[in-house]
């Protein structure tokens, strides 16, 4: 058996054997063009078949995936059709442009070789800003295009203008979610405009039904149900599909099948007085904790909403389940829809929990006063649908490594100010338009929001943690009108990492960043709680 010296030698062998193919190729090219700072070199499939070495297929298995997502999402393309799919990648090292080349050979669902794929070079001056420790040990960058016959999986559609959700309310009516209506946040559109279509086939107008809007908001669109859905089997539903389309302009295009209905009796006497929804992505690590600290202090149930999550989350759902967490999974694929689905949450839990929190993952509840959430919840009138509770945003608190004992007993160094809020309300009192900037919601009329005192309850939001986790931040965001952070757009806003920037470079004092105010509190109380009192 070899030494693991031995074996990590020659991956770099092999490394750089890569790295002398790509770059004979690129000279070549940059010779004949006679061309200073672009080199473009095309790769022949069989240039790299030699290649299929035990260390590039374990990296690629390992490594490829989430090397596409997470560390260039702001510079990966990807396009899928019917009849190919291309993935464009950009500054890439020489070693993911080789894989970048082998990738169309590997996929299992493209059977066919691909039919073409091209790789420019050009050099990169190394980056005196970064540890010489973690420099590329090569300046030169490569640009990939991979192009392969896709299968044939069924219709496609744009993602920009797309029905892609729907559900039956606790009042009949028709809930449609939809992309591409290009509503401003937190406004509503004359109704009269809008139509909404339901049928099994949107090409032929023989068999459509057009029905009234009642509100349109945001992403959000309430629709009258034809009685022939609300009496229909669930089987015939799951046939028909809604949309909506403006008043004389083209139906958009639809997946959304309305057959899914919430009971329209609801109970007197709900199961829960406190439940929790989130949206989240990869987050599998710090589920556990969130999970039963809530508990703790008096959560009864909670609802994911896993947004493209591939960290093997719904093991840890199931496994928090059988501990006898009442914790429900709900696989919701859509990108950039967060304000959707805390809405579609709203909607599920209305039947079944009093009030509602929606916070993030990062986000803990804290009581400095000491009372329980059932305890302050009922301090307040039955007038007061939302309770809006200030964010505090921590820092790394000079960690450089995730906290081995938590989030909440690792990060201890604050900002002076709260920033934002989040909400905790009732589903019931929200507006029949469900307009939400995620920070809280429209509430309907006769109801009312009051800011929580921060010395009562507060949340800790761990949003500036070890490097290695807040750059995942930098794959995408999950809110509809925030922009993602690797865009050039509203670098001032709260909504921006202070000093960062649209890069995902790590400051090199991003540990002590961030760090204003020494904060204990929660640390200590759940230190308190959770500490074995015979072992202290």
């Amino acid at each position: 058996m070899k030494h693991r010296e031995e074996e990590e030698e020659e991956e770099e062998e092999e490394e750089d054997r890569l790295v002398q193919i790509l770059d004979d190729h690129s000279d070549r090219n940059e010779q004949s063009k006679k061309t200073k700072h672009r080199i473009c070199c095309s790769l022949e499939q069989s240039t790299l078949s030699h290649s299929r070495s035990r260390f590039l297929l374990r990296f690629l298995v390992l490594h490829f995936a989430s090397f596409l997502k997470r560390n260039f999402p702001f510079a990966t393309r990807l396009i899928m059709g019917n009849s190919r799919t291309e993935i464009h990648l950009q500054r890439l090292s020489s070693r993911h442009c080789a894989l970048c080349l082998l990738l169309p050979q590997l996929i299992p669902t493209s059977p066919k070789s691909p039919t073409g794929f091209r790789c420019w070079g050009r050099f990169q001056p190394p980056d005196r800003t970064v540890p010489a420790s973690t420099r590329p040990r090569h300046h030169r960058l490569y640009w990939c295009k991979i192009q392969w016959p896709s299968p044939p999986i069924g219709p496609t559609y744009h993602w920009d203008s797309l029905a892609y959700e729907a559900l039956i309310d606790h009042d009949n009516t028709t809930i449609v979610f939809v992309k591409g209506l290009n509503v401003s946040q937190k406004r509503a559109m004359d109704p009269s405009q809008f139509e909404c279509v339901y049928g099994s086939d949107f090409t032929t107008s023989k068999l459509l039904l057009l029905v009234e809007v009642l509100s349109i908001g945001q992403e959000i669109v309430r629709c009258i149900t034809p009685l022939s859905i609300l009496s229909g089997s669930r089987n015939v539903n799951s046939s028909v599909k809604v949309s909506v389309r403006g008043v004389g302009k083209p139906i958009m295009c639809s997946v959304a099948r309305p057959d899914r209905r919430l009971d329209p009796d609801l109970p007197s006497q709900k199961k829960h007085q406190m439940c929790v929804c989130t949206m989240l992505l990869n987050q599998a690590q710090f589920l556990r904790e969130w999970v039963v600290y809530h508990a703790r202090i008096g959560v009864q149930r909670w609802f994911i909403y896993d947004n493209n999550s591939d960290d093997d989350i719904s093991s840890l759902i199931k496994s928090l389940d059988d501990e006898n967490f009442n914790i429900t999974r709900h696989v919701w694929p859509w990108i950039k829809t967060q304000e959707a689905g805390f809405v579609h949450c709203a909607l599920r839990a209305k039947d079944s929990c009093e009030w509602v929190g929606f916070i993030d993952v990062d986000e803990f509840l804290h009581f400095p006063s000491g009372l329980s959430i059932h305890e302050v919840i009922g301090n307040f009138t039955s007038n007061v649908a939302e309770l809006r509770i200030n964010c505090h945003s921590f820092g790394p608190s000079g960690l450089k490594r995730v906290p081995t004992k938590g989030v909440t007993q690792g990060y201890t160094c604050r900002m002076a100010a709260a920033k934002r809020h989040k909400s905790i309300v009732r589903p019931e009192a929200l507006n029949s338009t469900l307009i939400n900037s995620v920070h809280h919601f429209l509430l309907t009329s006769g109801f009312e929001f009051v800011t929580v005192k921060e010395n009562v309850l507060v949340i800790n939001h761990y949003k500036y943690q070890v490097w290695e986790v807040f750059k995942e931040k930098f794959y995408r965001r999950v809110a509809t009108y925030v922009a993602d952070w690797q865009v050039d757009q509203n670098e001032g806003s709260r909504d921006r990492t202070p000093g960062l920037g649209t890069r995902p470079l790590q400051p090199p004092d991003w540990s002590t960043r961030f760090c204003e105010v020494v904060d204990t509190g929660l640390r200590d109380r759940v230190a308190e709680m959770f500490t074995d009192p015979k072992t202290r």
